[in-house]
């Protein structure tokens, strides 16, 4: 390759990283540490029963994206629109970020709340998709994991600076910025709007600089049920034809699922279990994101040097340990929060960033978004698992008289389960799956 080249791939690549950073606002401000204290809080009712319809809404978007993920993977690596389908996604998502502002703090908004936001989470997941499967255009076989590391931390980077920014300019002071008022938690929703924003203006230099892929020649056209009925061939034969490959999938598909877990219930189980109001949340979030990012980063670095299963598995063993401290440690107070969840947060970036350039590694040139859409769909396929077992444990515990606050903690439980099986399922699959 040329200088001028490589030039061009640099370029490509860190605005492709920098999407990372411009989507923070919805795994930041409204998976985990604002949106949800919010629409969990007693203003909308019971604490217990709002995490509950959480985890629910949760689910249905998880079905959602087990349903469509592999059409939208297929048809855009065969139509050449990778980069067009990101674009309209991206617009999506700023929408439902935006649209959440008029969710007022009262009773009857719960549910509608909850649908804007798992219609959101469905958008982002689809987006994904898309995204992901460029990561082979902006990189190289010696780089992909360093890459795909970096533009992870780029993330948490931008969860830091959003975090910071909601804080210093909307929760934590008595003058928000443009003379918001702080009636009706207007301070708190115009975040959301704030988080449109963000996302749109940071997505920009990705949409500029990479390049779309060219649409294959003498495609076949087919409808939505050709689609489904091609996925269902193709993984029917992928068990006999690639065994390594399909037990990764349906490892990782769990594990992630834990991962998301974390991430989903990880603010309200610092609100709820262990009292920390917004502003605290907030304040943890930026330090989660200090240490996340930094655990992206270098294992990025340990990904290319060390291998993608090596730094998966050291990664998901270190989220069990402290997932299961956090709950056998609960009595200490926020002092156990602290330090158990900056632990989880310090292995969920290279867990995270690991699987996704593991992928990339043994996908076949021109199939990226076909196997990313079966990536998704397969982990979406168990998608329940979290919040149904979070919801579980939190029922099981109020079952048995365990005050509301002291029952969320249980809810932990429910989601190291499911990275225990990840983790012990991932640690048969082939570390070079073909």
């Amino acid at each position: 390759m040329s200088n001028n080249g490589v030039a061009k791939r640099s370029k490509g690549t860190f605005a492709w990283a920098l999407w990372d950073w411009a989507e923070q606002p919805f795994p930041t401000i409204f998976q985990t540490f604002i949106f949800p204290i919010y629409i969990t809080s007693s203003a909308f009712g019971p604490e217990a029963d709002t995490s509950r319809a959480l985890g629910l809404a949760t689910t249905l978007a998880g079905i959602a994206v087990a349903l469509a993920a592999p059409v939208f993977g297929r048809r855009s690596d065969e139509m050449g629109k990778r980069k067009a389908w990101l674009m309209m996604n991206t617009f999506i998502l700023a929408g439902v970020m935006a649209s959440l502002f008029f969710i007022a703090p009262t009773p009857s908004m719960l549910w509608l709340g909850l649908i804007i936001f798992s219609f959101g989470g469905f958008v982002q997941e689809i987006a994904f998709i898309n995204y992901y499967a460029m990561l082979k255009q902006v990189s190289t076989p010696s780089n992909i994991g360093k890459v795909s590391g970096f533009a992870w931390g780029l993330g948490y980077v931008g969860g830091i600076v959003l975090l910071l920014m909601s804080l210093v300019g909307f929760v934590q002071t008595d003058n928000p910025w443009f003379g918001i008022p702080l009636d009706d938690a207007l301070n708190v929703r115009a975040v959301f709007l704030f988080s449109a924003v963000w996302l749109l203006v940071w997505s920009i230099p990705l949409f500029v600089s990479v390049k779309e892929i060219e649409k294959k020649a003498d495609v076949a056209k087919e409808n939505i049920i050709e689609s489904y009925y091609k996925l269902w061939g193709q993984l029917k034969s992928l068990r006999r034809q690639a065994p390594e490959t399909f037990k990764f999938l349906i490892s990782s598909a769990i594990y992630r699922d834990g991962l998301s877990g974390v991430f989903a219930f990880g603010g309200a189980l610092g609100s709820l279990a262990f009292g920390f109001e917004l502003a605290d949340v907030i304040i943890f979030g930026i330090a989660a994101n200090i240490v996340a990012g930094i655990g992206a980063a270098i294992g990025g670095f340990i990904d290319d040097k060390v291998g993608a299963k090596t730094t998966i598995m050291v990664s998901l063993i270190g989220l069990t340990i402290a997932g299961f401290a956090v709950f056998l440690f609960a009595g200490y107070g926020p002092i156990t929060y602290w330090i158990g969840g900056l632990f989880l947060t310090l292995f969920v970036g290279p867990a995270q960033a690991a699987s996704r350039s593991f992928v990339a590694r043994f996908t076949p040139d021109g199939r990226e978004g076909e196997v990313f859409g079966l990536y998704m769909t397969t982990g979406r396929a168990v998608s329940f698992l979290s919040p149904l077992l979070w919801t579980t444990a939190i029922s099981a515990a109020l079952a048995m008289g365990i005050a509301n606050a002291q029952a969320t903690i249980y809810g932990i439980l429910g989601l190291m389960l499911v990275l225990v099986v990840g983790t012990l399922l991932m640690a048969r699959v082939h570390p070079n799956p073909q």
